[in-house]
């Protein structure tokens, strides 16, 4: 592609993005099990509103736009009360999930250099924990110990401690996990932090904004946040079961002391005095600004009702897989992601089968599952996905494909 000669008519431009968007998954319709997570129209209209107003602004510099200084430190108050952080826990927004393990594991490295002296930084984390620990590790110059997982597929804490060294910087947990939706003993792995005076990061990207309001409408909730001695770092995304637009997500830490060595700070620059709490330099306003704005259009209430129907439909939807013939749930998944696998039919087969219908699941292995992230947003639609769940899985039968896949990156 080329740019045009001359501009474009705005008509012009929106139908050739439309036509672009024709073969995208339909999150609309509830038929997307990830990606986009819908709170339904309430969060959809004040989102767009407040999207327009803040399009253009840039949360670089808060002396420039104060507005954003406010509202991050306000999400981050919230958060902070949400996940029970002590008097002088302080935190950031960033762009997801990623960038915030991403800052946790930047801030470990760096605390272990300033505290202990560490040059050959380690991390230690279960192979469920999110491939974005590998990418930190990778940008960051520390080394993954990567432990396998019991059977039932949280973290094996006597093993990770096994691979504690004066080198570990970091130990990492999940609540819950991504693949199978298990939360892992956070209490247990919190001690092994503790004694190693490493820092313990709660991946709860997926949870920060479900386990709270299971917990306040009466669900067993497994200890995760920071009422756990030893845990120094918790993510959360705003973009998933906030229901904000992408991207936003908050990291938090126990103390704005250790809040520090997440910062970049460079003075020596004949631009000025920089510092940057995160990867990015320049950061849009609009995540931001509607993920506050979603935050107050839904409040406890509406979060608590969100996750109740979320919570609900994820438990009919186990129920149904484990009543399809042929077809199991692996593990026992705590909130609201599953994996769907099978000993007798090839389940890539049976995402593709289901795709055709319009279903969206992502695949992933080991074991060959296909992955669910529920959302309230497709509560209305499970029982027909439990139709055409299995209607598909008898039309498989035998059949295999050859695409092995899995799928979750950007690439061409």
């Amino acid at each position: 592609m080329s740019l045009p000669e001359r501009g474009l008519a705005a008509d012009e431009i929106l139908a050739m993005l439309a036509a672009k968007r024709a073969r995208d998954a339909r999150w609309q319709d509830g038929r997307t099990f990830g990606m986009v997570f819908d709170g339904g129209p309430e969060v959809r209209e004040i989102a767009d509103a407040v999207a327009h107003e803040f399009l253009h602004e840039n949360a670089l510099n808060p002396r420039a736009f104060p507005s954003l200084g406010e509202i991050q430190s306000e999400v981050v108050d919230a958060c902070a009360s949400l996940f029970h952080a002590p008097a002088g826990a302080a935190g950031f927004m960033t762009s997801g999930g990623t960038e915030s393990i991403l800052m946790a594991v930047k801030a470990a490295r760096e605390r272990g250099r300033a505290e202990r002296g560490i040059t050959e930084p380690e991390m230690v984390i279960a192979d469920s924990a999110h491939a974005a620990f590998h990418k930190a590790g990778h940008y960051f110059g520390v080394r993954v110990c990567k432990v396998p997982v019991r059977a039932d597929y949280r973290a094996d804490v006597d093993a990770m401690a096994a691979r504690v060294s004066a080198n570990t910087v970091l130990i990492a947990g999940s609540a819950p996990q991504y693949p199978q939706g298990v939360i892992d003993p956070i209490p247990e792995l919190a001690e092994i932090a503790y004694a190693a005076g490493t820092s313990l990061h709660v991946d709860a990207c997926m949870g920060g904004f479900v386990l709270p309001f299971m917990e306040l409408n009466g669900d067993a909730v497994a200890p995760w946040d920071f009422r756990v001695p030893g845990v120094t770092t918790v993510s959360a995304d705003l973009h998933k079961l906030g229901y904000a637009p992408k991207g936003a997500s908050v990291i938090l830490h126990r103390t704005k002391e250790l809040r520090g060595y997440q910062t970049f700070v460079f003075d020596d620059w004949l631009g000025g005095f920089y510092a940057s709490p995160a990867m990015q330099g320049s950061r849009p306003g609009l995540p931001m600004a509607t993920a506050w704005a979603v935050m107050h259009r839904l409040g406890i209430e509406g979060y608590r009702r969100l996750t109740r129907t979320t919570i609900d439909a994820t438990r009919r939807l186990v129920d149904g897989v484990r009543a399809t013939g042929g077809l199991a749930v692996v593990g026992e998944p705590d909130a609201h992601l599953l994996a769907i696998t099978s000993d007798t039919l090839d389940v890539f087969a049976l995402g593709d089968r289901l795709q055709s219908r319009g279903w969206y699941l992502d695949r992933q292995k080991p074991p060959d599952s296909l992955h669910a992230t529920v959302s309230a947003g497709n509560a209305p639609v499970v029982d027909e996905f439990l139709v055409d769940l299995g209607t598909a899985a008898e039309e498989v039968g035998n059949a295999r494909t050859s695409d092995r896949g899995t799928r979750y990156a950007t690439l061409e």
